[in-house]
Formats: structure tokens, sequence, C-alpha cells
């Protein structure tokens, strides 16, 4: 099991998404999908409060406060390490002192819990002075509400200059990173983030692991896709060289009796300091081809092989 960079938490190697909860996946299936995804041996969930303010007739918080009555309802509470974060609530939007600290509670009421494991600053906030932000989260540890601290999209410089002023003052110093990440979307990360995590003993946590679906391979022709919620995202990765990762992708899955989505998990996972892609699952039907990929073993020549085609797609480079 990986551990999260300098902390004592380790993980199983592929977190839960939990943005669908109280979206796409409603309450029951969502029990459902954390049922599954536990009872095959998984224990890291990753959520945020704003999850998901975006679907209809939400306002945020709809995904932690699913995982809290799972939590009520399962007691499985101290077998998982949670995840979560602040700064895009509409109720909780930044990360002043008071709002992170407004915001933690809103998180550990919804959730029902006395402690959130691990706190990721979702998004920076150039409008609050770095330090502030930082002596906040220490604040929250310091009172036994976080375990760890963690940042989210963040550049390498911010991330840098949170470190240098954690290590600076004798507080909380961030233990994961959360990037976007995948085999057609490898910069700014590889070059940017990547070296920032190995010098500074960060686990890598990428979201958007399997490109919004394009990587588990159902989106082969334009039409595949067209008129679809995730016409938007999925477009971007639509091209001959994005194509040929999903080729490769398939070819590898294939000499495996394997799915396509498990070894661009594997891929991922098996990158320095990467310690679980996030990966969600709006039903049980979606989780096997996801949990798989923690006992999938990829040939260094495989793993290059993916690595070579994947330097090709625009957006990866």
């Amino acid at each position: 099991m990986p551990r999260i960079g300098s902390s004592d938490l380790t993980v199983f190697p592929l977190a839960l998404g939990g943005n669908v909860f109280g979206w796409t996946a409603d309450e029951a299936t969502s029990h459902q999908v954390l049922d599954a995804y536990t009872g095959a041996g998984g224990d890291f969930i990753d959520t945020a409060d704003v999850y998901s303010a975006w679907g209809d007739g939400n306002s945020g918080g709809e995904s932690e406060t699913v995982i809290g009555s799972w939590f009520a309802a399962s007691g499985k509470r101290d077998d998982v390490t949670i995840a979560t974060k602040v700064s895009q609530h509409p109720a909780f939007p930044g990360l002043s002192a008071g709002n992170v600290a407004k915001a933690a509670r809103a998180s550990l009421q919804r959730l029902g819990t006395d402690r959130i494991d691990l706190y990721y600053a979702h998004f920076d906030d150039q409008d609050t002075p770095l330090e502030e932000t930082v002596r906040a989260f220490d604040q929250l540890v310091r009172e036994g509400l976080v375990r760890y601290t963690a940042i989210s999209n963040y550049s390498d410089e911010r991330a840098a200059e949170w470190i240098r002023i954690a290590k600076e003052h004798d507080l909380a110093v961030p233990v994961a990173i959360q990037p976007h990440y995948n085999l057609v979307t490898r910069e700014p990360y590889e070059s940017d983030i990547a070296p920032l995590a190995a010098r500074e003993h960060l686990g890598v946590v990428p979201y958007f692991a399997l490109a919004a679906g394009f990587l588990t391979g159902k989106y082969r022709t334009e039409q595949d896709f067209a008129g679809k919620d995730r016409e938007g995202q999925v477009s971007g990765y639509f091209s001959d060289q994005g194509l040929a990762v999903v080729d490769a992708l398939s070819e590898i899955a294939s000499a495996h009796s394997a799915e396509i989505a498990s070894v661009a998990l594997a891929w991922l996972q098996a990158q320095p300091d990467v310690v679980a892609p996030i990966a969600s699952a709006r039903n049980t039907e979606q989780l096997p081809a996801l949990l798989a990929s923690a006992e999938l073993d990829l040939s260094a020549e495989e793993l290059q092989t993916l690595t070579d085609v994947s330097a090709a797609v625009p957006a990866a480079s």
C-alpha cells in the first residue's frame, strides 16, 4: 500500500472520486459504489466541499453529505482515508483564514466525522496572502480537525512558496499535491510539478486520470461523444495522436485480458511519486475496471510504449 508523501497515511493505489455522489449517482447508488469499493479493499475517498454545486438543484456539499450518510450507515469511517477540499463552495469561497475555518467545520458536519484526514486547498486564492492561508491550515491541524494538509491546482512556484512558508514558520507542511495528469495531459505536470513533488516528498494524487472517459476507449469517433455531457472535455483529446494512445492501451489491455481503463490507470500508478490516481464510478458496474488497475503489473516495455505514444499528443506536451 503506497504512503501519501511524508505522512503516516497508507492507502489503496486507486482513490475513489466523490464528484458524482449526489449528482449523477443518487444517494442509494453512491452507497452501493462505496460499499463495493471498500469491499474490494479500497480505502481512499476523494471529495470536495463544492461537489456538486453545478448540478441541477444542488448548492454544494452534496457529495460530502452522501459520504457522511454512508459513514453513518456502514460504520466504516475509521476504515478509510477521507480527503476533501476548500475554496470553491458557493458559501465558502476563497482561502482567507476565517473562510477556511468555517468551511472545514461545515465539511466535518456534512461528513459526520471529527477529523479530515487530508485537507486540500482546492484552487489558489491570489487575493489572500499565502501566509494567511498556510497559517489557517496549520491551525486546523493544531486543533485536531485535520490530520494532514495538501494542495490542488497550484503552480509549482506557488506550491513551493507555500512549503517554504510552512517550513520557515514551523507550520504544517503539505504532504500531497493533486494535479491534472493522465496519458493525454502530461504537461505542465511533468515539467513543473513532478520535480517539486520529488524534491519535497509530496504524494501525487492525479485527477482526470481517465481524461473524462477518453482513456476508457469508449470514444472512438466524434459521434461517440457528440451531444454528451462531456463533449467539451473529450473533444480536446480527440485527434489522431490521442486515438493512437487508445489503440496502444487497447493492445496492451488485450494482452492482459484487461480493460483499457485499467491499463491507463496502471500507467499512472507506475509514475514516480504517484500514490493513487482518482477515478469516479457512477454505478457499481464501472468499478471493476478501476479496481483492477491495482493488481495490473505492466512490463517496463509496455510502460515505455505508452509513454512514447502519448508524448505525441498535443495536449500532452
